[in-house]
């Protein structure tokens, strides 16, 4: 049976949650969701420039998770820009 999946402690919370290309309805775009500890990685290593060892800290994660977290969030966010997706930001276990 797999470990249970421990709480990780986000700080920063989106201004918005929801964001599309540009000209394209709704309805007709796909979309990703990234979690909210995806977010967190991306806002502190690429928006605040942390190092990963100090993030990893910072969101009460091993570095190895810390990376893992940040692949997946960077891998969803390229594809959205490449293939003109929208990007849902929810959920997530956390500790606020």
């Amino acid at each position: 049976m797999p470990r249970p999946r421990c709480f990780r402690r986000i700080c920063g919370r989106p201004s918005s949650n929801y964001f599309k290309p540009a000209g394209i309805p709704l309805a007709l775009l796909e979309e990703l969701v990234v979690s909210a500890d995806e977010f967190e990685a991306i806002r502190l290593k690429d928006f605040e420039g942390l190092e990963q060892e100090e993030a990893a800290g910072r969101m009460k994660v091993s570095q190895p998770t810390f990376h893992r977290i940040l692949a997946s969030a960077r891998r969803k966010i390229a594809e959205a820009i490449v293939k003109g997706k929208a990007i849902r930001i929810e959920g997530g276990k956390r500790k606020v």
